[in-house]
């Protein structure tokens, strides 16, 4: 994989991340038995990404780890209309930053200092990530 010179963490996700999200749960819906033109319409996208997703022609370029990966099933059962779209979008991202698969990710993609971490750059919310995750004040 070709990595970009330098990309922040927030392009990362609009990028690579939402589409990779968008893919897995197309095919986690197509998995449940919907329709191509109803996964469309409840995660606006056209009918042909929907088909590139399962494809494997767009949204392939990273991937998630396990936890992520079965957060993503979960979610694509209980997407069924606008708001559920949102909270379970919301739910995703955030569960690929409090597992760090996005700083996985991150340094797949972009020529970051592999000495990069959140709680040394204050990424992902500085103090309360740091309390969550490490413990400390």
């Amino acid at each position: 994989m070709v990595k970009h010179n330098f990309l922040h963490p927030q392009e990362i996700e609009v990028y690579y991340v939402i589409p990779a999200l968008r893919r897995q749960l197309a095919i986690a819906m197509k998995k449940n038995g919907l329709k191509q033109k109803k996964i469309a319409e409840l995660l606006h996208i056209e009918d042909a990404t929907v088909s590139q997703y399962i494809n494997k022609k767009r949204g392939n370029k990273v991937s998630f780890i396990p936890q992520v990966q079965k957060e993503i099933t979960k979610a694509a059962k209980t997407i069924t209309d606008d708001l559920s779209l949102l909270k379970e979008m919301q739910h995703l991202l955030r569960q690929i930053k409090q597992t760090e698969n996005i700083c996985i990710i991150h340094k797949q993609l972009s020529k970051i200092p592999q000495e990069c971490s959140p709680e040394r750059i204050n990424c992902f919310g500085g103090e309360s990530y740091a309390k969550l995750h490490l413990g400390s004040k």
